[in-house]
């Protein structure tokens, strides 16, 4: 299956911001790497970028699944990209 990775950019005051949606935003995913579709996923050490690592069928599920995350949907991650990865070790 491809691999994707998500290159994203936070909001400011994200430590602020973040917290009514943080609970949801990790249980979302918890169950995503539960059922193999995350890899990895997190910040930056200085929280202004976010950088994930998905294993999905196509582009646009890992899109679907970035754009129906809290995160987006209440502008924590303002700005998002999407490229195909190839894993070569």
């Amino acid at each position: 299956m491809p691999k994707y990775v998500l290159f994203g950019t936070y909001c400011d005051n994200v430590l602020e911001k973040r917290e009514p949606y943080r609970k949801a935003h990790l249980e979302g995913i918890k169950k995503q790497k539960e059922a193999g579709i995350v890899i990895t996923i997190g910040p930056t050490q200085d929280l202004t970028k976010v950088f994930g690592i998905y294993d999905a069928e196509t582009e646009e599920i890992v899109r679907q699944l970035i754009e129906a995350d809290p995160y987006w949907k209440n502008g924590i991650w303002i700005e998002y990209e999407v490229k195909e990865w190839i894993q070569v070790f």
